[in-house]
């Protein structure tokens, strides 16, 4: 099963919301929409599913040309970051809705929603309203009534956005398990590179209404093809600087330079964008993260329980910091930061990373 975009494209007025895109998704694992808000996923996955129509291009799913096809003739299911259920109908009916618009068997409806709500943990709440339920509940709901359909594709867009800390927790680690037997494709947006590597799969990596890579998660994260994917694929945001290489030697500024590991050796001299995700650049001590020291003025310090995040000043920089535990930090005082310079990624002028 493949669903293939060739050359689509969207534009509203004169507006252009999904620039040209070609992409390729199958059922191994899920298809993750990476991106921050406005990037285009949703407007791709209504492309997908058949509610919207492009401007250009063609839909292809199992090798037919669905383009014109609409919505209703397509065997898809969309779940949205908002709990979308029917007020006036139980939990059982929600779930069944779509089965009965289909005029299926009664014993087969029965069948397949008792499965699948066991499945989803719903049993006991079958003969309640949406109100009577908690926003994990709705959700699951929701999840169920796509689940119900056996649909040939699942689109998710942002289903867990809305929902407190630890019940996305236990639905993040459910969802693939609920699909992993199940012939569909299923494509998941979200905003936050951690969800996209806790789901694995594949992830394309959106900005302004493009797809600027697309792979196997880890590689993406890992390899990024140029500096929008990298800064896609950090949270918090990727401090970039423009260094100079001249022999084994990267210099970052005036006081701060560092030699490097002798395979980088093949890197020409030259001008280069470095690139140093915030989790690279701590408080611990250089002897723990055998990094290099940078002195930098704290302007904002964000604690929480497990982490603290800092932004800081060094020259004409400004970047952040992200260590492990709550540290005593004071806005305004001079700190010491140690970066792990052996995970750097390096771009050339034109944002193409550069393989070392």
């Amino acid at each position: 099963m493949t669903l293939e975009l060739r050359n689509i494209s969207k534009r509203v007025g004169g507006e252009t919301h999904i620039y040209e895109t070609n992409i390729s998704l199958k059922t191994e694992g899920f298809n993750i929409l990476l991106g921050t808000t406005l990037s285009g996923k949703t407007t791709l996955m209504q492309l997908m599913a058949g509610l919207d129509r492009p401007n250009t291009g063609e839909i292809w799913f199992n090798g037919k040309n669905v383009t014109d096809v609409p919505v209703q003739k397509r065997n898809v299911s969309m779940v949205y970051q908002q709990f979308i259920n029917y007020p006036n109908l139980n939990v059982y009916e929600n779930i069944a809705s779509s089965l009965r618009v289909a005029k299926m068997n009664p014993d087969e409806i029965e069948a397949r929603v008792t499965a699948v709500a066991d499945m989803l943990k719903l049993t006991s709440m079958l003969k309640r309203k949406p109100f009577e339920l908690s926003g994990g509940q709705q959700q699951r709901t929701a999840l169920a009534r796509a689940l119900v359909k056996n649909s040939d594709l699942v689109l998710l867009d942002e289903p867990l956005a809305n929902l407190d800390f630890k019940l996305r927790e236990e639905l993040r680690d459910e969802l693939p398990k609920l699909f992993a037997d199940r012939n569909c494709i299923v494509v998941y947006a979200t905003t936050e590179p951690t969800e996209a590597l806790l789901l694995g799969g594949h992830t394309a990596a959106m900005n302004e209404g493009t797809i600027a890579q697309f792979g196997p998660t880890s590689e993406v994260y890992r390899h990024p093809a140029n500096i929008v994917t990298a800064n896609v694929f950090s949270e918090p945001v990727m401090n970039v600087a423009d260094v100079i290489k001249q022999g084994n030697t990267i210099k970052l500024s005036d006081s701060v330079s560092w030699i490097q590991l002798d395979e980088k050796r093949n890197m020409p001299d030259g001008n280069y964008t470095v690139g140093i995700r915030p989790h690279l650049i701590t408080l611990a001590s250089s002897k723990e993260t055998n990094g290099i020291e940078i002195e930098g003025r704290v302007q904002i310090a964000e604690l929480s329980g497990s982490e603290s995040v800092i932004h800081f000043s060094h020259e004409n920089l400004n970047w952040v910091s992200q260590s492990h535990g709550v540290h005593s930090i004071e806005i305004g005082e001079r700190k010491s930061f140690f970066i792990d310079t052996t995970q750097c990624l390096f771009f050339s002028p034109d944002g193409t990373h550069v393989e070392i």
